[in-house]
């Protein structure tokens, strides 16, 4: 298994506080349709038609998925006219997701040519 540098690790030990709030964000990872969310949202900001389309998830799962998101936090909202924009609220979350699909893609390559 190959680790990366330490360069970008936490340069202090984490509290209680830390750790429970980073395992709710990475529970709320942990569903593939807010991940795929997350993921369009990296690209830009989108409206739910758009991020319907990018996750193949019906509308109304779609809004849900996103209230649990704003609520959390990750994301933010603005209005352009009736339509609600999403928003990645930083560029921590980004990386994020950009690493656990790093994971996947290790794994997957990591596969036995013959399952």
């Amino acid at each position: 298994m190959h680790l990366s540098p330490a360069d970008d690790a936490h340069p202090r030990t984490p509290g209680e506080e830390q750790f429970a709030l980073a395992a709710e964000v990475l529970a709320l990872l942990g569903d593939r349709t807010r991940l795929t969310l997350l993921h369009a949202l990296s690209a830009g900001e989108a409206d739910v038609t758009t991020l319907t389309g990018a996750c193949g998830a019906a509308r109304p799962a779609v809004s849900q998925h996103l209230a649990r998101l704003r609520l959390a936090g990750l994301v933010s909202t603005r209005k352009e006219g009736r339509r609600v924009v999403y928003a990645l609220r930083d560029g921590h979350l980004r990386r994020l997701v950009d690493e656990a699909l790093n994971v996947a893609d290790h794994r997957l390559g990591d596969r036995p040519l013959h399952d």
